[in-house]
């Protein structure tokens, strides 16, 4: 296969095992570093029971601060099948999982698809992506997922440039945010937990309190049905660790800036992260978590 799938458009040559020449160096089998409930999303995500979480290798995106860096930039995980993509979102729907929970899935669109063609759990799909999707793989999916939890990281070229390696992350995460609301701009909840709708998530970085001011303002603007998510877990961790600005966390000032802000509007579809989840312990553990479901 020639991939386009990504908005880098890099035409890596994707086999079931191998990837030649492309950004995510991901093969066209689906990898999986971790597959288990997971608590530590939004509310009406995780729930009681929590979500029903498969985080994918690879990313088309390469952010300095990646939590996720050992699966991200590392490529830590396991190939398997399709079968075994869809045997894993029933496993995961049979421990009680309130939804399938897809995380960096842009360059594994096509296995997903495969999977859920396999196997439709009864349970909403949700596509945890960090923004950076074309228009036209998104609009593959629609009828397929019901949920989607998406970044919008950046709203400057530089910055995006800089941590995430893609200067036009801003209009590509924007179009790839209206595309999906288009699908889903209707936000329901059950029994406190989503069945469809957008989330749209934003992370604060350090010395970027008006950004994070004018991501919540577009948000409000453009998706006023989607729930915006203010995340402070920012931690300078890998190669942040030695970049001027952002080697350090998020102070105090900056987080109680951006709350007052985004408080001071009449848009009450509002997740606020406590910063105190600025802290290694809620990064997963990417061990062999797939063999346990067997």
């Amino acid at each position: 296969m020639i991939c386009n799938l990504c908005p880098r458009q890099c035409k890596a040559i994707r086999t079931e095992k191998e990837n030649i020449n492309g950004f995510c160096k991901m093969p066209l089998l689906p990898k999986v570093a971790r597959a288990a409930l997971h608590f530590w999303e939004e509310p009406c995500i995780s729930g009681v029971n929590g979500s029903g979480t498969v985080f994918f290798s690879g990313c088309s995106l390469a952010c300095v601060y990646c939590q996720n860096y050992e699966i991200s930039h590392l490529g830590k995980g396991e190939i398997i099948s399709y079968e075994k993509l869809a045997d894993i979102f029933k496993a995961l729907e049979q421990q009680g999982a309130h939804n399938i929970n897809l995380v960096s899935p842009t360059h594994y669109v096509l296995a997903i698809k495969k999977a859920l063609d396999i196997y439709k759990p009864e349970i909403p799909i949700v596509y945890n992506s960090g923004g950076y999707d074309s228009v036209e793989t998104l609009k593959s999916l629609d009828g397929y997922i019901d949920i989607f939890l998406m970044d919008l990281k950046y709203l400057s070229d530089q910055r995006a440039k800089l941590y995430s390696e893609a200067e036009n992350y801003p209009t590509v995460a924007k179009n790839a945010i209206l595309e999906v609301y288009r699908q889903q701009s209707q936000c329901v909840l059950r029994n406190g937990i989503m069945q469809n709708g957008v989330i749209i998530r934003h992370l604060l970085l350090p010395q970027a309190t008006k950004e994070a001011m004018e991501v919540f303002d577009w948000v409000r603007d453009n998706t006023p049905n989607a729930y915006f998510s203010f995340m402070s877990q920012y931690l300078p961790l890998n190669e942040a660790e030695k970049m001027p600005v952002i080697n350090r966390k998020v102070t105090n000032r900056e987080y109680d800036k951006v709350i007052d802000y985004i408080l001071g509007f009449d848009f009450r579809n509002i997740f606020i992260q406590e910063k105190s989840s600025a802290d290694k312990s809620y990064i997963p553990d990417f061990y062999n978590k797939i063999q346990e479901m067997y």
